[in-house]
């Protein structure tokens, strides 16, 4: 199963791409869509929507893991990672590929165990899971493999209750 993995913003979108291999996530691919600060957010999300579909047609993941806002004091930050968001997610459905969504705290549990971990414990989770040299950079990356590797986890779990039921 091939896993994109996506953490959604507007200057910089993270995306990651794995793919599970019985109990085993192998990294194939990770980094950022990046738009300029000046640019109007229109074009902005357009230009999202363009990477990402470009993304999609070259990596052709299975499944696309996309992390759930996650609101904040600052509502302006929420409403364009929220805009955002729906440009993904309409991407994604376009392409008819699986969504699933995840919120920082089952990403947290399903890396460390523990739903406060810090920033620092995920991406030293991300590069042992993923058998890295180093922590990815940047952070978004970063943040986009663990969301990618939080539905592996997932979907190894829904898929042993079903052999159990």
């Amino acid at each position: 199963m091939r896993i994109l993995g996506i953490d959604p913003g507007t200057a910089t979108t993270g995306y990651g791409v794995i793919d599970v291999v019985g109990s085993k996530c192998q990294l194939l691919d990770y980094g950022c869509i990046c738009t300029k600060a000046g640019l109007p957010m229109p074009q902005r999300l357009v230009q999202i929507f363009h990477a990402l579909e470009q993304l999609i047609t070259n990596r052709q993941p299975d499944v696309m893991a996309v992390e759930e806002l996650f609101f904040n004091n600052n509502a302006k930050t929420a409403i364009s990672v929220g805009q955002a968001r729906g440009v993904i997610l309409l991407c994604g459905a376009k392409k008819e590929i699986e969504i699933q969504e995840y919120t920082p705290l089952q990403v947290k549990q399903a890396l460390v165990g523990y739903g406060r971990a810090e920033k620092q414990q995920i991406q030293y989770m991300v590069k042992t899971y993923l058998n890295m040299k180093q922590i990815p950079k940047p952070d978004d990356a970063a943040d986009a493999l663990a969301i990618a590797i939080c539905h592996a986890h997932y979907h190894a779990t829904r898929r042993m209750r079903q052999v159990e039921e």
